[in-house]
C-alpha cells in the first residue's frame, strides 16, 4: 500500500535497532501525548462550561470521549494509516504535499512535483490507474486548485510551528502547577513563572545535543513517567471506584452530550487535548521508522494513558467537594505521601514532552527549505545513522523566545491550552484533507475508501475544531481588574462600548456598566442610592449599576464612591440575583435579563491595612475559607465580610473571589466620547455647524462623568467618530 515510501523506509532493520530506536521515540516523541493526563481533565472542566455533579455524569462522559478520542485519532488514524504515507522516510504535512505533487503535476514551488513521477513508476514498473486521469487532469488544469493545495500545506505546516511554540509553555506550566497543592498562594504566585522560564531555557539549551542523545537522556524519564501514571492509576481504580471501567462505553458520550449539551460541546476544546502530539509521530518519522513508532505506542504509550485517565475519573467520581474547580485534575488524584516525588517525575516528564514538537518543528523547516518556500538556514545532522535526525540553530533559539514571550505574556494555562487546542485540531483536519488524496491518487485505492477515511475522521476533527475555535475566542478577550464603563443609557450596550472592543478585543475580567441619573428630588436616601443589575449569563461577569443622586446631594469622593459600588455588586451577588429586592427601577422593567434589585446596603471589605470592629461577621479570604467570630488583622488582600451565618453555596463564593481578585488589580473608568463629523460633500452650512460650532459646544460642555469624580490617573477614553 505505501507507495511511495522511500528506500530508508524500505532498508529492514533488524529487530534489536527496531527495539532501539522505539526506546528513543520514547523519549523524544511521546513526550508530548504522555504528559496531557497533567492539563486534560482540567482543561475540561475549568472554562465553567461543565460541572461536576453528583451523579457522575461528566466525569464518566469525559472519560468515555477521552478513551475514544484515543483510540480513534492516535491510533487508528496515525498509527496505522497516516504512518505509512511517509516520503522517503519523512513525514508530516509537507511530505503529503510532495507525495501528491509527484504523482500530479500540481507543484508550484521549485521541486515540488513532477520532476519525479516518472522516476517513482519507473522504479514501481506501474502507470497510474485510468481512473484516476480526471481527478489528475482537474489538479493540472487548474491553477486555483493547485493554489488551494498548496495553502492547504502551509497551514499545517504553521500550525506545527505554532504547537512548537505553545507545547512547551503548557506541559511545563502544568507541570509545576502541581505547587498550588503545596504551597500557600503567594508563594505559589511568585515561584511559577521564574521556575518555569527557566526549566524552558534549559530545554532549548540541550538541543544541539542531537535527537539519538537527547532521547537517550530523556527515554528513561518518560519510561519511569509512564510507569508511575499507570501505577497510580491502577491503585486510583481498585481503591475508589473499580467499576469505572464502564465509562468506557460509548453510552456514557451520549448520556454526556444528552446532559451538557452546549456546555459538553464547549468543553470538546479541553478534552482534545488528550490527543496533543499525536502529529508529532507523523512530524517525527524521520527521526525513526514506522515499525519503531508503532511499538512504542501500541506497547507502552496507549495502555499507561488509558490506566492514568481511568485512574483520575475513578478519583474524581467519588468525590465532590473540591474548593476550586481548577483543583480538577492530575494532582488531586495522587496520594499525598508520594506528591513531591510525583511532582519531581512530572516537571522532567514536562520537559520531555516538549521535546516532539521541537524536533517536529525542525523536521517541517527542513522540508520547507528543500522546496524553497522558507529561507535558507544552517541545517545540522546529528546522526551519522539516521539521515532524519537533525539541529537547527536558528529556529531553536527563535522558538525558545517565542515561548518565552507567551509563557510571560499568558501566564496561566487556560487561555495557553486554549491556543494550543487550535493549533492541533487545525493540523489534522490539513493531515486528513491531504490523506484521503494520497490514498486516492498516490495509494490507487477507491475512492470510496478515500471518502471515507475523509469523512469519518473529517466529521470527529470539525467538531473538535468548531468548539476549540470558540474557546480561543473565549480566551483572548479578558484581562485582569474592573472595567468601569460610564453610560447615559439604563438598558443596552453603549456603542460606544461596542466601538472598543472591536478595535480592542480584550476588556476586563468584571466589567460594570455605570449610569449616573440625577432625579427631581433634592436627596436619595443611601439605602435607595445605588440599584445592581446583570447582562448575560453569570459566567460573564458582567453587571449594570445605576447611581441616583438627588439635585442637592454631594457625590462622595473617588475612593469612597469605589467601595460603595463594589460592595453593592457584592451584596447584589451574594443575595442570589433576586429579581427585585425592594422594587423594580423605572426605565429597566422592561428588559428580563437585566433587572435592577436595589441595594440597601453592599457587602463590607477589608483591604491593605484597614480594620474590622466588632466580631458580629464572617470573612470570606482570598483562599475560599470563612473563618467565623474573629478579628482580621491588617491585610493586603481584599477580604468581604459576610454577615453572621449567612451561608453562601460554591457558585457564589466562586464569584465574590473573582470580584475580590478583580479589585485588588486595579479599577479602571473608561469613558467613551464621540465627534461628530460632517460627511464628505456636506454643503459648506451644514460642515461649519457640525465640525465648528458643534464641536465648540461639546467640548465647553460639563459631562454627567464628573458626578463620579474620576481620577484621571485611572482613566481611559475611548473616541468615536460619526459622520453625519
Amino acid at each position: 500500500m505505501d507507495a511511495e515510501s522511500g528506500g530508508a523506509a524500505r532498508r529492514k532493520r533488524p529487530w534489536s535497532a527496531e527495539l532501539l530506536l522505539a526506546y528513543q521515540s520514547l523519549g523524544v516523541v511521546y513526550g508530548d501525548v504522555a504528559t496531557a493526563p497533567l492539563y486534560v481533565f482540567k482543561s475540561a472542566f475549568a472554562g465553567g462550561d461543565i460541572e461536576h455533579s453528583a451523579g457522575n455524569e461528566e466525569i464518566y462522559g469525559v472519560l468515555s470521549l477521552v478513551f475514544w478520542t484515543l483510540t480513534l485519532i492516535p491510533l487508528l488514524k496515525y498509527v496505522f494509516l497516516v504512518l505509512r504515507a511517509d516520503d522517503h522516510g519523512e513525514g508530516g504535512t509537507f511530505a503529503l504535499y510532495s507525495l501528491i505533487c509527484r504523482r500530479v503535476r500540481a507543484g508550484l514551488l521549485p521541486g515540488g512535483g513532477g520532476g519525479g513521477e516518472l522516476a517513482v513508476q519507473q522504479r514501481e514498473g506501474a502507470t497510474p490507474a485510468p481512473r484516476l486521469s480526471s481527478v489528475r487532469a482537474a489538479l493540472e488544469r487548474h491553477r486555483v486548485l493547485q493554489r488551494l493545495l498548496l495553502l492547504l500545506a502551509l497551514l499545517g505546516t504553521c500550525m506545527v510551528i505554532g504547537d512548537g511554540v505553545l507545547t512547551p509553555a503548557v506541559s511545563v506550566f502544568s507541570a509545576v502547577s502541581g505547587l498550588e497543592l503545596s504551597l500557600d498562594n503567594e508563594q505559589h504566585e511568585y515561584i511559577l513563572l521564574p521556575v518555569t522560564c527557566a526549566i524552558l531555557v534549559g530545554l532549548f539549551t540541550l538541543q544541539h545535543y542531537g535527537t539519538h542523545r537527547v532521547g537517550f537522556i530523556f527515554a528513561p524519564i518518560v519510561c519511569l513517567w509512564l510507569l508511575c501514571i499507570s501505577i497510580i492509576g491502577v491503585y486510583n481504580i481498585i481503591h475508589w471506584n473499580p467499576h469505572v471501567y464502564r465509562a468506557l462505553s460509548p453510552y456514557y458520550m451520549y448520556k454526556f452530550i444528552q446532559k451538557t449539551q452546549t456546555g459538553g460541546w464547549m468543553s470538546l476544546g479541553g478534552i482534545l487535548l488528550c490527543v496533543t502530539g499525536s502529529e508529532a509521530m507523523f512530524a517525527d518519522l524521520g527521526h525513526f521508522s514506522q515499525s519503531s513508532i508503532k511499538i512504542a505506542f501500541t506497547s507502552a504509550v496507549y495502555p499507561a494513558l488509558i490506566l492514568a485517565y481511568m485512574g483520575q475519573a475513578a478519583y474524581i467520581s467519588r468525590h465532590h467537594n473540591f474548593e476550586n474547580i481548577n483543583h480538577i485534575g492530575f494532582y488531586v488524584s495522587v496520594p499525598e505521601k508520594i506528591r513531591w516525588p510525583v511532582l519531581v517525575i512530572a516537571i522532567l516528564a514536562a520537559i520531555v514532552g516538549s521535546q516532539a514538537v521541537i524536533t517536529g518543528t525542525f523536521s517541517i523547516i527542513k522540508q520547507c527549505c528543500s522546496l524553497n518556500c522558507f529561507p535558507r538556514v544552517k541545517i545540522v545532522h546529528t546522526s551519522s545513522t539516521v539521515h532524519g535526525q537533525i539541529y537547527i540553530p536558528e529556529i531553536n533559539w527563535i522558538l525558545m523566545i517565542l515561548c518565552l514571550a507567551v509563557t510571560i505574556g499568558f501566564r496561566d494555562t487556560k487561555h495557553l491550552t486554549n491556543a494550543q487546542g487550535l493549533a492541533i485540531i487545525t493540523v489534522m483536519l490539513v493531515t486528513t484533507c491531504l490523506m484521503s488524496l494520497v490514498i486516492f491518487l498516490c495509494w490507487n485505492k477507491n475512492i470510496v475508501y478515500s471518502l471515507g477515511f475523509l469523512f469519518f475522521f473529517g466529521a470527529i476533527e470539525v467538531l473538535y475544531f468548531s468548539a476549540s475555535l470558540v474557546k480561543f475566542r473565549e480566551g483572548i478577550v479578558r484581562v485582569r481588574g474592573i472595567g468601569l464603563i460610564h453610560t447615559e443609557i439604563m438598558s443596552g450596550i453603549p456603542a460606544i462600548f461596542s466601538h472598543f472592543v472591536t478595535n480592542l478585543p480584550a476588556f476586563h475580567q468584571v466589567l460594570v456598566f455605570l449610569c449616573i441619573k440625577s432625579v427631581h428630588v433634592p436627596h436619595i436616601r443611601p439605602e435607595e442610592r445605588f440599584w445592581v443589575g446583570r447582562i448575560g449569563p453569570k459566567q460573564y461577569r458582567i453587571y449594570r449599576v445605576v447611581v441616583r443622586y438627588g439635585y442637592r446631594d454631594v457625590p462622595k469622593d473617588d475612593i469612597e464612591f469605589e467601595k460603595d459600588l463594589v460592595g453593592s455588586i457584592a451584596e447584589f451577588i451574594r443575595c442570589g440575583d433576586s429579581d427585585d429586592q425592594n422594587g423594580s427601577l423605572d426605565g429597566a422593567a422592561d428588559y428580563s435579563l437585566e433587572r435592577l434589585s436595589s441595594i440597601s446596603k453592599g457587602l463590607t471589605f477589608q483591604e491593605e491595612g484597614s480594620e474590622i470592629n466588632g466580631s458580629d461577621s464572617s470573612i470570606l479570604s482570598p483562599d475560599n475559607e470563612i473563618y467565623q467570630n474573629v478579628i482580621a488583622p491588617k491585610a493586603k488582600r481584599v477580604r468581604f465580610v459576610l454577615p453572621k451565618g449567612a451561608q453562601i453555596d460554591n457558585e457564589v463564593r466562586s464569584e465574590l473571589q473573582e470580584l475580590s481578585d478583580a479589585r485588588e488589580a486595579g479599577m479602571s473608568f473608561i469613558m467613551g466620547r464621540a465627534h461628530m463629523k460632517a460627511k464628505s460633500g456636506s454643503g459648506l452650512v451644514k460642515r461649519i455647524t457640525i465640525n465648528f460650532i458643534y464641536e465648540f459646544l461639546r467640548r465647553n460642555s460639563r459631562g454627567s462623568v464628573t458626578a463620579a469624580n474620576i481620577p484621571h490617573a485611572s482613566s481611559l477614553e475611548v473616541g468615536m467618530v460619526c459622520q453625519v
